[in-house]
């Protein structure tokens, strides 16, 4: 079991994780595969969850064939993504804002971490009504390589003056899970999708439903 000894500071990742984008970016794929003439499965879209872009068109070109046109389908994409969120909005994952709260009272640092780029992170971040909350973002933008890779995480710590194994990341997915154990850090696996990889069980230091379980670990060791 985890306990506030062994974190000085807290890493949040954020599609899946703080913000229930995932749901919005498999509603968008989806419906730019079908206006191209594919047809995009639920499994397929949660496969993509955690990958940078990079990985995420390959795994497309693979899927669909050499001949699917990315151009064309990051447009169609961002088009139905931007449509569907101005609408609906970004939900706040369940038991996000009473965690922040819990590090704000114990002078626990944290910053946000993600494969996102930081135009679209800072994006998302407002819609769901919280571009406030981290004074500290390290996204896809600063390091060379993004998860699975530790860059991202050993930035974050970097930039929060904490070494990186006195920190607690907060991940959704197996390739965040990945850097998190390369980069040494201690790590909560938090599932956003039904399928979980045993590998990722296996990597993760605890594994909880939802963000309010990780509040519920810290105050059972504080009071």
């Amino acid at each position: 079991m985890i306990t506030v000894a062994d974190f000085s500071a807290v890493i949040f990742d954020m599609d899946g994780l703080v913000l229930d984008t995932e749901s919005t970016y498999s509603i968008a794929w989806q419906q730019a595969a079908n206006a191209m003439g594919y047809g995009f499965s639920k499994e397929f879209c949660l496969s993509l969850s955690g990958l940078h872009y990079p990985d995420i068109e390959l795994k497309l070109l693979v899927y669909c064939g050499a001949e699917f046109n990315l151009q064309t389908f990051n447009r169609l994409s961002g088009e139905c993504w931007r449509d569907h969120v101005n609408v609906h909005g970004i939900s706040i994952k369940h038991g996000f804002i009473g965690l922040v709260d819990l590090l704000i009272e114990q002078n626990i640092p944290y910053c946000l971490a993600t494969n996102s780029r930081t135009e679209n992170a800072l994006e998302c971040l407002e819609l769901a009504g919280i571009k406030d909350v981290f004074s500290i973002i390290v996204s896809r933008d600063h390091v060379r390589h993004g998860k699975p890779e530790p860059d991202i995480f050993l930035k974050a710590a970097e930039l929060m003056q904490v070494d990186i194994n006195r920190c607690l990341v907060l991940e959704d997915s197996h390739a965040g899970i990945v850097a998190a154990s390369k980069a040494g850090a201690v790590s909560v696996f938090i599932p956003s999708i039904a399928q979980i990889d045993p590998l990722t069980v296996e990597l993760c230091d605890l594994m909880v439903g939802d963000l309010a379980q990780v509040t519920d670990v810290i105050c059972a060791q504080s009071y």
